[in-house]
Formats: structure tokens, C-alpha cells, sequence
């Protein structure tokens, strides 16, 4: 789950980590009320949503009135936003973030995160900030710098030096820095983070270290530990079909292809959804039905995948187990004959029940492909989404 700028802010001040000071307004009217609340002559006027790159899109300004204030918050609020991260249509602006206007003399970058290899967090550094951090790390990978914390030993100050170190930071500032890493990393751990980005985490004029920006990501699946994590989502910044899906206890991902994938089983899904580019297509989606999907839940997620008006074709992908084919098999006449599926379906079945599941389909009168092997589906569906342009 993600939050937004000034929630994250919120947190990494409650953390003791330095902010800026900001308010969040819905309106122009609001922004400019609020903004004389705050220090200073000039101003931050910041887009709410959830995708990076707002600077490119407009998304960011800075002025030096509150008449510019009021302007630029009543332009940016009620449209949609569109950044390299959002896609053509955009997010819609539904709140902007006020902040005191700050005096840089250095762009920094930090970052914690899940190192999935050797299973610890991860602090990633850099001294150039305010810039795509993947672009770096193609380009001058050298620049990076990587430190993970054992769970066993916890933070210490060794790691605060050794950043320090890697940001060219000494003095004060190393200080700062060494104040700031353990903020973070208790932040993340107890808060069950997967991600916390400052980019750009800044040196201000008076020799200050200040997050001027923040991104933080949390564990979904710890969120049940968490209820005020859990009451900053904001379910306007998700996918519509990805919020019906995990209602209905479904893991629904959308992508930007033309065949709709449905398998059970997350790596089975990944699988799939490789193969499927192996030959040529695009998958719509990732949606995994878990092992013990009913008739109903195959039939609702059918429709969460159809409601993609990109999706060509659907590649049916299920190795029985716990789940049976039959039951599958059930699920799929029952959805094709409810909402009338006018895309080609293509359908593998391997495993429990198989022979059932084959013969329900076959006999069921519906225009269903069979496929014999996940290849032969993949090339099935890819060829069906050529034939019909």
C-alpha cells in the first residue's frame, strides 16, 4: 500500500526525522488560508498522488505570492495529473501540499528497501539526488551505494558513518545523517515498510540535512498489525477492478496488454504471463484465484478481466491441486454463459480432476479452445489476438 507525500511526511516526523513544515488543502481557497500559516515569503504548491515524476507533469511549483499560490492550487486541483508514471490518462489532483519554500545547496538520495537476496533492508545512497535514480544506477553505477543491516545486530552507528561516508557528509552533517538513518530504519521496521525513498534528500544553505520529498510504501500483508497505517489508503489512487478484486479475495494486478490472463497460483501466473511475451503477446493482467477458488469467485474474476476493454483474449491457466479442474471448468461455463464472452478463450486444465474438467468444457456447446500444454495455450492465445486485429 502506498500513502502520499504529506502522509509520509506526517510519519517520518512523528520519527524525528526533518521536515519541512506543510499543509494539505483540497481547495485554492483552503491552500491560501493555510499557506499563511506557515514561515516564510515563498511557497511549495504540490500535487497529491500517488506516481513519481510530478516536477515533469506540472505537478510541482513553486511561487512567490499567495495570489500565485491560489493559482496554481486552483489549476492543479480537480484535473487529472499526467507524469511518466501515471500513463496517458493521468491521476486525478484531489489534494495539494503546501510547503515552506527551502534554500539547497546540495541534492542528495536515500532509500530503504527489501534486499530480496539476502533478505535484510537495505539502504541505498547516493550524491545525486533529484534525479531518476535508475538512470544513475544504468549510467554511473558507481555512484550507488548499498548497505544492508543484519536483523540479528539491528542499526547502529557504524551504518550512519558508513552513509555519511558514501554522501560525502562530515561534521554536523554526518551527525544529522547518523540521527536520520536510525529514524528511518525504525520507521521501517516498525511500521512494516517495503519502501521508504527521500529523493531529494537535501543540504539546506543553513547546513541542515531535510527530506523534501518522500515516498513510502507498506507490507499489505501486514497491515492487519497496523490500523493507522491501514486508514491512509486512499482507494482513489488504485485501480477500480484492483479494489474489487481484493474484496472478493483476489490478487488482480493491472497490466497494459490485450489477453487476460486467470491462473492459479502466483508463480504459475508469472509463468503465463512470460510466456505470453515468449511468443509475441501482451499479458492484460496478473490475477491469481488461489487454491481453493469456488465456481462463484472463477466467475467474478472473469468479470473483473473482461471489465478491461484492452483484453482480446482470455488464457484460462489452472494446475489442479488443491484446486480441482472440474470446479474450474464449472467456473468457466458459468461465467461464459452469465456475461457472455465475445473475446476467444483458451483454456489449459492440468491436474485434479482434469479429465472432468476437459469433458465439462467440451460438452458445454461454448466456442472454447482447449489447450494441451502451457505453450500450446500461450501460442493459442497470442494467435487468436492476431487474428482478430
Amino acid at each position: 500500500m502506498n500513502i502520499h507525500e504529506y502522509q509520509a511526511k506526517d510519519l517520518l516526523r512523528a520519527y524525528g526525522a526533518p521536515v519541512a513544515s506543510g499543509r494539505v488543502a483540497e481547495t485554492a481557497d483552503e491552500a491560501a488560508k493555510l499557506a499563511r500559516e506557515l514561515s516564510g515569503q515563498t511557497f511549495g504548491v504540490k500535487a497529491q498522488i500517488h506516481a513519481g515524476g510530478r516536477g515533469k507533469g506540472g505537478g510541482i511549483k513553486l511561487v512567490k505570492t499567495l495570489q500565485e499560490l491560489h493559482a496554481e492550487a486552483g489549476r492543479m486541483l480537480g484535473k487529472p495529473l499526467i507524469t511518466p508514471q501515471t500513463g496517458p490518462k493521468g491521476r486525478l489532483v484531489r489534494r495539494v501540499y503546501v510547503v515552506e519554500d527551502t534554500t539547497i545547496a546540495r541534492e542528495l538520495y536515500l532509500s530503504l528497501l527489501v534486499d530480496r537476496g539476502s533478505g535484510r533492508v537495505a539502504f541505498v545512497a547516493s550524491t545525486e539526488g533529484g534525479v531518476d535514480i535508475e538512470a544513475v544506477a544504468a549510467n554511473t553505477p558507481e555512484k550507488i551505494f548499498t548497505l544492508t543491516v543484519d536483523p540479528a545486530s539491528g542499526i547502529s552507528d557504524f551504518h550512519g558513518r558508513a552513509i555519511a561516508s558514501a554522501l560525502k557528509l562530515d561534521g554536523a552533517l554526518a551527525k544529522q545523517c547518523g540521527a536520520l538513518i536510525k529514524a528511518l530504519y525504525r520507521l521501517f521496521v516498525e511500521k512494516d515498510a517495503s519502501l521508504i525513498e527521500i529523493n531529494p534528500l537535501v543540504i539546506t544553505k543553513e547546513d541542515n540535512l531535510l527530506c523534501l520529498d518522500a515516498k513510502i510504501g507498506f507490507d499489505d500483508n501486514a497491515l492487519f498489525r497496523h490500523k493507522d497505517i491501514a486508514g491512509l489508503r486512499d482507494i482513489h489512487e488504485e485501480d477500480p477492478a484492483e479494489v474489487e478484486a481484493a474484496d472478493l479475495g483476489l490478487s488482480y494486478v493491472k497490466l497494459d496488454g490485450t489477453i487476460g490472463c486467470m491462473v492459479n497460483g502466483a508463480g504459475l501466473a508469472m509463468a503465463t504471463m512470460d510466456i505470453i511475451k515468449l511468443y509475441g503477446g501482451e499479458p492484460a493482467n496478473f490475477l491469481d484465484v488461489g487454491g481453493g477458488a469456488s465456481k462463484e469467485r472463477v466467475t467474478e474474476a472473469f468479470k473483473i478481466i473482461l471489465s478491461d476493454p484492452h483484453v482480446k483474449a482470455v488464457l484460462v491457466n489452472i494446475f489442479g491441486g488443491i484446486m480441482r479442474c472440474d470446479t474450474i471448468a464449472e467456473g468457466v461455463i458459468a461465467a461464459a454463459r452469465e456475461i457472455q464472452i465475445k473475446v476467444p478463450l483458451v483454456v489449459r486444465l492440468e491436474g485434479t480432476n482434469v479429465e472432468r474438467g476437459k469433458a465439462l468444457l467440451r460438452d458445454s456447446g461454448l466456442a472454447i479452445i482447449p489447450a494441451d500444454d502451457l505453450d500450446d495455450a500461450a501460442k493459442k492465445a497470442v494467435a487468436a489476438v492476431s487474428a482478430a486485429g
